[in-house]
């Protein structure tokens, strides 16, 4: 009997030990760790604000729609630069059949990304792109364009005239860079009465841009208006406009569509904004990623679109399913 009994223990063993090898060997290759299905790992700049959260949504219905298995993550905060980085380089070893990739610091992430390529294995940017011709394409909106359109939209709201400031949420990644660089160029190329006397970086955590913000404001009392480049750069503007009782005297436009931007809006806090379309930008990534595994040809630039939006068309049929709770 014990001889039995040990024969089975032993069995028992060898077979739990089987399972475990083939459980570990699973996430390697070109599958998806766990449905067989092509893997494409998406990794954005990071989950604090509902923008990624809306990203997240249109890289799931791309993966469904195109039958991929796909992970979506980044760090806590924007900040994060090196957790990034580690996750770029998991995400590398699992060997994807390509990567959507929204880099914090353009430059950083440049010998991963060669990595891949000397892999074959397809990038794609999204969000901020990559300072690196390796992307095979990159989904984004124009930022540029978009900032130059705020731009225009404040230059209107303060009477063309005025001192106005910045608070962007970096100067490291392609839509930081991109957002100030369009804004500014448009002020300074079109109205010569209005000044911009203070760009300051608050990482994209309202906290710390609400504090740089009511900086500003006391260090310029005549200040006109505030641009705020992102949804955290833009909800601490706000905030800072509405605890120094300034609210209806600065004008505060921003970027980014979420709940706090929208009732800001509501309420008169915030004049405007520019929105994104970010469900659209995880689905033409994730799109774009399937076609370049493939081998098809795929658009260098996605543009995935913006708009303006205020109390005047916050609730339309064109503006609203660009925005997100």
């Amino acid at each position: 009997m014990k001889k039995k009994q040990s024969k089975l223990i032993l069995l028992s063993g060898m077979l739990a030990a089987v399972l475990m090898l083939s459980a570990c060997s699973s996430g390697g290759g070109d599958k998806g760790a766990s449905s067989g299905k092509p893997y494409i790992p998406v990794i954005s700049k990071g989950f604090q604000h509902q923008f990624w959260q809306a990203v997240k949504s249109g890289a799931e219905k791309a993966a469904k729609e195109f039958d991929v298995e796909i992970t979506f993550e980044g760090p806590e905060t924007e900040t994060q630069v090196d957790k990034q980085i580690e996750m770029l380089q998991t995400a590398l070893d699992k060997k994807p059949s390509a990567i959507a990739f929204a880099a914090l610091d353009s430059k950083a992430a440049v010998p991963l990304l060669e990595k891949a390529k000397s892999n074959n294995i397809p990038v794609i940017g999204f969000d901020s792109g990559v300072d690196s011709e390796i992307p095979v394409a990159t989904a984004a909106t124009n930022n540029k364009a978009a900032a130059a359109l705020a731009a225009d939209k404040m230059a209107e709201l303060i009477g063309g005239s005025g001192e106005i400031a910045l608070v962007v949420h970096d100067q490291t990644s392609r839509t930081g860079v991109d957002r100030r660089d369009g804004f500014k160029e448009q002020i300074e190329s079109k109205y010569p009465n209005i000044k911009i006397v203070d760009i300051q970086y608050g990482a994209g955590d309202q906290l710390k841009s609400t504090d740089l913000a009511k900086a500003i404001m006391q260090a310029h009392p005549d200040l006109k208006g505030f641009f705020g480049a992102n949804e955290g750069s833009a909800i601490g503007v706000a905030n800072a406009v509405s605890e120094m009782k300034k609210s209806g005297k600065i004008v505060v436009i921003g970027y980014d569509s979420g709940k706090q931007q929208t009732d800001a809006i509501r309420n008169g806090t915030m004049a405007g904004a520019i929105t994104q379309d970010p469900i659209g930008i995880g689905y033409q990534a994730v799109k774009a990623a399937v076609m370049a595994m493939k081998g098809e040809k795929v658009e260098k630039d996605i543009d995935t679109g913006f708009h303006w939006y205020d109390k005047s068309n916050i609730d339309s049929e064109e503006i609203k399913p660009l925005l997100y709770e």
